[in-house]
């Protein structure tokens, strides 16, 4: 189960920040994704609803959805950061060495897949 936009704006103000509209618009954007995305590409989008959006607002915001645990954040090999809305409970991610997908693994022993791999 992953975040909502509404639990998130919840978790946001408890801990005193303003849920601005361009807040809310990188937010949506990030929630509404089941992708990876790259502060670029999330730029991109919100800036297409709202112009005025710069991309030092982007990761600004995305330094405190990480701090807060709302985002998960990826390197990659070339060491482009990505981002994906997190969970309330505890995972863990598998990348491909091959393509960089990124898969949640949740529900397993994760001792047991260490030991396997």
């Amino acid at each position: 189960m992953r975040f909502t936009e509404r639990k998130v704006a919840t978790i946001l103000r408890q801990h005193n920040y303003k849920l601005t509209p361009q807040r809310r618009a990188v937010v949506r954007m990030i929630v509404s994704s089941h992708d990876h995305l790259t502060p670029a590409a999330i730029y991109e989008k919100v800036h297409q609803e709202h112009p005025t959006v710069g991309l030092v607002t982007i990761y600004r915001t995305l330094a405190v959805l990480v701090r807060l645990k709302l985002v998960c954040q990826f390197n990659t090999e070339d060491n482009c950061p990505s981002y994906t809305i997190s969970t309330p409970k505890h995972h863990h991610h598998v990348i491909c060495a091959n393509c960089g997908k990124v898969v949640d693994f949740t529900g397993y022993d994760i001792t047991k897949l260490e030991q396997r791999l």
